[in-house]
């Protein structure tokens, strides 16, 4: 048996006295059990040898070794097949930077040159007389007219395929120098770093026509399959509504030419919604490369012309497109334009920068695009696994069927089979129902939602600006604290629409709250964890006695997107539909929400931080100016627009009721969301000195003096040591403290608050200072904590202080946070007197 062999064989494994040589019989029994269990325990090795008479003569030990080996062997090609895959990707990545590089130099050469002929213009104008300057002048604008004519298209013939292709050719040349070339202007965003890991190479234009973005990257899917899913527009462009191929005609050279007309939902409920009629041109070029590129039909393009509309603004869709390489070893690189015109002088002043900005475009479409083409690769890859047992595809269905619902709550066309309902006089929330169930057949809500009794869909909404509140910010504390702005009420009634026996309508009731959420997370994209799917759980609570048989969990499914503060331009939203405990793929779902738009900030005037009014008597907060000088990224100067939509089911004996429930929940939630705007701003929340004092609270730096004296006097030692002789020094040190800080009130005749909590504190609550003073300390301990805290309370009353052991908490989101001690310590004001508890939570960690 023992026999020298080759280090790299299969059939041999070696301890510190002997080689075993396996024959091929007993390999393959080995990989069999290898591949049902790679690590088999003691009794499975011995059962093995008993099972297996072809293994007797092997030791038990070396069956063991062979399993290490084994597990070894497997490690390696893994990590050898990752670091292939790396190098792949760098590879890749390298030409692709290489290319661009090649690109901006020669956008380098190209501004060189015009800066060139610009300063020699001006020195030859500045050499002029008076008397020819305006011939000079003249003359110089047909020379400008000259060099850049105004390109002429003859009218295509409707019906001759060679117009159409002379015009996808064209538009092919455009798209490709825009790509590839310097046709336009690109800057890239901020934030947006190549890597192997990353996104990719994400530029926007400057001093263009109309808005563009661009974008290049790499991906793990062949060009083919690639051009397939972002031909399919709806799947991944959650603003497109219905993307329609008229015709399709084949061109000589093995292309196609598709004649589509698409329609996008408006973000708002301020402006009309756009469509487009374009022409779309799949070709390959003579490298290998897919080309899948698209433009407007116009008079000027000629082409025939496009589906007349009355409830849309025709935008023009200028050569965009994607352009897709092979790339050595598998995948693809891909180059991905959008270049649209979007009628900017059609809508609202205030609404503007929402179509003037192509960074918002960017992130709807380019960025969308390219996520959703590297998502679905590492699904296709297996690098992504889901829990719950849903496919990533049913997920990815959930996820647009909310996005689509709320999309047609916020436009209502009538198509769908929406009216406008009556007002009560004021004009602040809008509006309508749909009493028409079979608009909803096949669609996201389902014909069971609906009474036999006859009824329909109500939704409420309102739009409103924002002044100084990060979006991201904004819809993140939304999603995380729903009782700040939730009514239980009208969530028990949005849920009994999923029943047969629904509730009664009911009165809506400001802070109506009394459940927790617990969130169950369902899913993710890859990128920056940018969106979310998850189902949300409501504990139920009942009013009053007789509503104890109603008070049961309610469930909510959940979309959550745009909460990454670093992503320019992007939208910030929060949908969410009741389910049923079943939560079956084809749920019916009723999605309502938030959306939050940034506006690009203006520089041009004080229109920059005025508030502006966009629903009648909807207040956002007063003072928009500020000193010269703020506008940094510390301190916000920026301006958003939120819209809200809320839906609900009902009976047409009770659709005044259910009108009048909305308007005055929709109105309920908009003063809330505004109280939370004014609260989480960055100019009132400066994240320069920590935190604002809350109300009725003393100031921050006499708090934090307090905190620590009460630490040094009663534990013999101090908090921290003071770094700097500064005013503020104390309060930053506590702010910044690594350990979790936290005070609660001392009422006798009450149960304890949370009154403050420096950064750790609040992260280890997952809360924020303005919800803070809603959470009570008997609910974040554990049984063992709070019998611990009772023991030691009086302890603490007289000694001053106390050490706590090691134990659980739970943070006001539900997960279990532990901690290796706790101490606790009065807090004495200036007269002696108690005024809070201080509690910190030292190496606290979630489990």
């Amino acid at each position: 048996m023992a026999l020298s062999m080759h280090k790299n064989s299969p059939y041999k494994d070696m301890d510190s006295s002997k080689y075993v040589r396996y024959t091929p019989e007993q390999v393959e029994a080995l990989e069999r059990v290898y591949s049902e269990c790679p690590k088999p325990s003691s009794l499975r090795r011995q059962q093995l040898i008993r099972e297996c008479p072809i293994l007797a003569n092997i030791e038990p030990k070396q069956i063991k070794v062979w399993f290490q080996n084994r597990r070894c062997r497997e490690k390696q090609r893994k990590e050898a097949s990752r670091l292939q895959t790396v190098n792949r990707k760098l590879s890749a990545m390298n030409k692709l930077l290489m290319e661009e590089n090649d690109r901006l130099q020669k956008q380098v050469s190209q501004l060189v040159y015009e800066n060139g002929y610009m300063r020699h213009q001006l020195q030859s104008a500045s050499g002029t007389t008076t008397d020819n300057s305006c011939e000079s002048v003249v003359m110089n604008g047909q020379h400008q007219q000259q060099q850049n004519p105004t390109p002429q298209h003859p009218q295509r013939d409707a019906n001759n395929p060679a117009g159409l292709l002379a015009i996808a050719e064209e538009a092919l040349a455009e798209f490709l120098s825009k790509a590839t070339g310097t046709a336009v202007d690109w800057v890239q965003m901020i934030g947006m770093k190549p890597g192997p890991d990353s996104i990719g190479i994400v530029a926007v234009s400057r001093n263009c026509s109309g808005v563009a973005a661009r974008a290049c990257g790499l991906v793990s899917l062949e060009p083919t399959k690639v051009a397939e899913i972002l031909k399919d527009r709806p799947s991944w462009f959650r603003d497109c509504r219905c993307l329609d191929v008229l015709s399709v005609l084949p061109t000589g050279n093995g292309g196609t030419i598709e004649l589509i007309y698409m329609q996008t939902y408006a973000p708002t409920t301020l402006a009309a919604a756009r469509d487009f009629w374009t022409m779309r041109y799949t070709t390959s070029l003579e490298d290998g490369s897919l080309v899948v590129c698209e433009r407007s039909l116009t008079s000027s393009t000629g082409g025939p012309a496009g589906p007349p509309t009355a409830s849309f603004v025709r935008a023009e869709m200028l050569p965009s497109g994607f352009l897709i390489r092979p790339c050595e070893g598998g995948g693809s690189i891909i180059h991905i334009v959008d270049h649209v015109d979007l009628d900017v002088w059609s809508v609202p002043e205030v609404l503007r920068p929402l179509y003037e900005s192509s960074k918002i475009l960017a992130q709807k479409m380019t960025i969308a695009a390219l996520r959703h083409i590297r998502q679905i690769a590492q699904e296709t890859s297996g690098e992504i696994q889901y829990g719950g047992g849903r496919q990533p595809a049913v997920l990815r269905t959930f996820s647009q069927r909310l996005s689509r619902g709320f999309n047609d709550a916020v436009n209502g066309f009538v198509d769908d089979g929406w009216s406008l309902l009556g007002s009560d006089g004021v004009e602040d929330v809008t509006i309508m129902i749909n009493s028409s169930p079979n608009k909803f057949v096949n669609s996201q809500y389902g014909t069971s939602m609906f009474s036999t009794f006859g009824g329909g869909v109500l939704c409420a909404k309102a739009s409103m600006l924002l002044q100084d509140v990060p979006p991201a910010l904004l819809v993140r504390f939304l999603r995380e604290h729903r009782s700040e702005w939730a009514d239980y009420g009208v969530d028990a009634y949005s849920a009994a629409c999923l029943k047969a026996s629904p509730y009664a309508v009911p009165c809506a009731r400001p802070g109506g709250f009394p459940g927790s959420q617990v969130i169950l997370p369902l899913a993710h994209t890859v990128e920056h964890e940018e969106v979310f799917l998850e189902v949300v759980r409501l504990e139920g609570h009942a009013f009053s006695p007789e509503d104890v048989a109603l008070a049961r969990d309610m469930y909510l499914l959940q979309l959550c997107s745009g909460v990454d503060e670093n992503a320019v331009g992007a939208c910030a939203q929060l949908v969410f539909a009741p389910i049923d405990e079943s939560f079956a793929d084809d749920a019916p779902l009723l999605p309502s929400g938030f959306r939050v738009i940034p506006l690009d900030p203006k520089t041009d005037g004080p229109a920059a931080t005025r508030t502006l009014d966009l629903a009648s008597t909807l207040e956002v907060r007063a003072g928009g100016a500020r000193p010269a000088g703020e506008a940094d990224l510390n301190s916000y100067n920026l301006r958003s627009v939120l819209t809200i939509a809320f839906q609900f089911t009902f009976e047409n004996n009770l659709r005044d009721n259910v009108a009048a429930m909305a308007r005055q929940y929709v109105r309920s939630v908009v003063g809330s969301v505004q109280r939370v705007a004014m609260a989480i701003s960055p100019s009132r929340l400066s994240t320069h000195t920590g935190p604002k004092p809350l109300p009725g609270s003393p100031e921050a730096l006499t708090l934090a003096r307090w905190i620590c004296r009460g630490y040094r006097v009663h534990t013999g030692s101090e908090l921290f040591r003071v770094d700097s002789q500064a005013g503020d020094a104390i309060l930053k040190q506590l702010w910044h403290h690594s350990d979790a800080i936290l005070c609660c009130s001392v009422k006798t005749n009450a149960s304890p608050v949370f009154t403050f909590a420096n950064q750790a504190g609040l992260d280890m609550l997952e809360t924020t200072l303005v919800a803070l003073q809603d959470i009570m300390l008997d609910k974040i301990l554990d049984e063992a904590g709070r019998k611990i805290l009772c023991s030691e309370f009086s302890k603490i009353m007289q000694q001053g202080f106390a050490y706590l052991p090691a134990g659980l908490c739970v943070s006001s989101m539900g997960r279990p946070v532990s901690y290796e001690q706790a101490i606790a310590w009065k807090v004495l004001n200036d007269d002696d007197s108690n005024h809070c508890l201080a509690f910190m939570f030292i190496n606290w960690s979630f489990v």
